[in-house]
């Protein structure tokens, strides 16, 4: 194991069989009583290594990196991203957010809005939710089926099996093609969720982030929390893990999810593409060629 490894290691799901969410305490900081300070530091030489990686993983143009995160709101994922991934480049990175499906999107399979926009080679990845809302929101609220456009015989008392499965296989595929899956839950408590929803009314600058429809799905909370149960015990894999990341404490989650990129990339064997003789012929021509220019 990694030494960066260590601290996210406790939160990696890689076999969803004995899984049980009430096992993850969302307030665990993995023994670590840090000051804020200590904390920040920390993260900053986290986020240096990741970047270093990162920049092998973009010149080697052979595999790429997904990360999905998912939580309930007031989770921290839009944090967690912006903190954790500061320091990449984002030439060799990509990111998007998936909301409500679209018109467009609900005239094609559940995967499809999401492969669209999968990282190429040599990038690093970013959902911000993803296909899992099909097991998640779609099915606390399975009337929103009904506005998928899904034959009749497709909507059984297996649809969500049938998902799982898809998903599942989706993720194999994706590992056999070069492409590591990283999936992470933020899990934060109900108590801390309702904290954050007070402060995000309390204090001005925060407003922007308050939705009335965020209290609403807060009421279908045991819902979800046995969907996100059911979700992971049927796709955590060795080759497409979970993480299920203490969230009440914001720069405990950043410090973990940093661990377990990094872990990812170390992995990997990453290196710089090496030089044959030709290139090197020619970079030393090049060379001499600068060094003789006059001025």
């Amino acid at each position: 194991m990694s030494k960066a490894a260590k601290l996210s290691r406790p939160y990696r799901v890689e076999s969803g069989k004995k899984f049980r969410l009430k096992d993850y305490d969302p307030a665990d900081t993995g023994g670590l009583k840090l000051e804020k300070d200590h904390a920040a530091e920390l993260l900053e030489k986290g986020v240096e290594l990741l970047a270093s990686l990162q920049d092998r993983l973009y010149a080697q143009d052979k595999r790429a990196l997904l990360l999905i995160f998912q939580a309930m709101d007031a989770a921290g994922k839009d944090g967690t991203i912006k903190h954790v991934l500061s320091g990449v480049n984002p030439q060799g990175c990509q990111v998007y957010s998936f909301k409500a499906p679209s018109a467009e999107e609900l005239d094609h399979d559940f995967l499809w809005r999401t492969t669209k926009c999968l990282p190429e080679r040599g990038r690093l990845g970013i959902f911000n939710r993803s296909y899992y809302e099909e097991v998640l929101v779609v099915k606390v609220h399975p009337q929103i089926l009904a506005g998928q456009k899904l034959p009749p015989e497709v909507l059984s008392k297996h649809v969500w099996q049938e998902r799982y499965e898809d998903i599942a296989s989706f993720e194999r595929y994706l590992s056999r093609n070069g492409i590591v899956v990283v999936k992470f839950f933020l899990n934060v408590s109900k108590k801390e969720q309702k904290k954050r929803f007070l402060d995000r009314l309390v204090e001005p600058e925060k407003n922007w982030k308050f939705a009335l429809g965020d209290v609403a799905e807060r009421k279908h909370w045991d819902s979800y929390m046995a969907a996100y149960e059911d979700a992971i015990r049927a796709t955590a894999t060795p080759w497409a893990p979970w993480y299920v990341v203490p969230a009440d404490s914001k720069w405990f989650t950043r410090l973990a999810v940093a661990s377990a990129v990094i872990d990812a990339l170390e992995k990997m064997d990453l290196a710089y593409p090496e030089v044959d003789e030709a290139k090197r012929a020619e970079l030393a021509k090049a060379k001499v060629e600068l060094e003789a220019e006059k001025g």
